[in-house]
């Protein structure tokens, strides 16, 4: 088995304007860049053989601090990458509302099978993170790796562990900069711990995107 010391990317501007940023290679801000700092201290001492990293640059920059502390070596895993969402890459929730209704209406019932247009779905999304997380602990047995990447990578992790469908809202708590852990063995994936923040404990209060909450809003079907 193998175990996997999960981390989400440091906070970005668009984090903080909730947009959607998807593919889009956004940098972090100014306390994105002290949450990766603080990661780094905070995982320091911990017997890590390699990094994973996404090949987006908030995940590039939450992990150099890492790969410095750590001193371990690191690669690039563009399968470790955010959902895609198409069309609406880069924008604000407000700004889809406004602009494509219907999409937006449609996209908050979180169908597995629905995806922004010239995105992934999340079945398609799911299969991609999965395949990528089994293959990284097989190329690994027995090691412990860091692997930095994003909310809905982590998501998509969480339902497989929890045996979650993939429809429906997120139901786990996913922060920036949070450290988690899962051991990963032939065919399964354990929840070790989740969503530690401790190292982020004096900074701002994180954005959070709530999709309970924007299905509480959703109109009923019709």
């Amino acid at each position: 088995m193998t175990e996997l010391v999960l981390v989400r990317h440091g906070e970005t501007d668009w984090n903080r304007e909730l947009r959607f940023q998807g593919h889009v290679d956004v940098g972090l801000n100014a306390t994105g860049l002290e949450q990766a700092r603080r990661l780094a201290s905070r995982l320091a001492g911990v017997p890590v053989q390699h990094l994973y990293a996404s090949d987006l640059l908030r995940a590039q920059q939450t992990a150099q601090p890492l790969v410095q502390q750590l001193g371990v070596p690191s690669a690039t895993e563009p399968a470790l990458r955010e959902q895609s969402f198409g069309t609406v890459d880069g924008m604000r929730v407000d700004e889809i509302k406004a602009q494509h209704p219907q999409i937006w209406e449609q996209w908050l019932r979180f169908h597995e099978d629905y995806c922004m247009p010239g995105g992934e779905t999340t079945r398609e999304f799911h299969a991609r993170v999965v395949d990528a997380v089994y293959r990284i602990a097989g190329d690994h047995p027995g090691a412990t790796l860091v692997v930095v990447t994003h909310g809905g990578v982590l998501d998509m992790i969480w339902r497989t562990a929890r045996s979650l469908p993939l429809s429906g809202p997120r139901q786990s708590e996913i922060p920036n900069a949070g450290v988690s852990r899962v051991r990963v063995s032939a065919g399964r994936i354990e929840v070790l711990a989740w969503a530690d923040t401790s190292h982020l404990a004096d900074l701002p209060p994180q954005p959070v995107y709530d999709q309970l909450r924007l299905v509480a809003e959703l109109p009923p079907a019709r």
